[in-house]
């Protein structure tokens, strides 16, 4: 299959939750294989499991990372055009007053240089950035 979405950390972290959202399951079942997860966004998720105090949460995050996510969904890294495209984006973002967050422009570039759309539960961290298509799996 080709790849079609890259998924933000809160879509990554969605099968996590006590209570996942349906939608979002839902999406992420119907597009298996056509998934994958941009380099920054697995340090997010990395460093999130990282910083929990050892115990059974850390373990079942760890796992899951590890056993089910990294066998599954091909990882697409931080590459030398996507920091040229994010660099642009700061940039231009900078001199209208915006200060984007790095990690948002990295996984942004890294969703955009392969022409995906992202994947994220929060749009408005993307709506500035030019090119690039955004969409919430969330049931409404």
């Amino acid at each position: 299959m080709t790849l079609r979405f890259a998924l933000d950390t809160n879509v990554l972290a969605e099968p996590l939750k006590a209570t996942p959202n349906a939608g979002v399951m839902r999406k992420l079942q119907k597009h298996d294989g056509q998934l994958c997860i941009p380099t920054p966004v697995w340090h997010e998720m990395w460093f999130g499991c990282l910083r929990l105090p050892s115990g059974k949460r850390r373990r079942v995050i760890a796992k899951y990372l590890v056993d089910v996510l990294q066998p599954a969904v091909p990882l697409l890294p931080y590459s030398a055009e996507a920091a040229k495209w994010h660099a642009a984006q700061r940039a231009r973002l900078i001199k209208t007053g915006r200060t984007p967050t790095f990690v948002d422009g990295q996984i942004a570039a890294v969703a955009v240089e392969h022409k995906l759309t992202l994947v994220t539960a929060n749009l408005g961290d993307f709506k500035a950035y030019s090119d690039i298509k955004v969409v919430d799996w969330r049931s409404r």
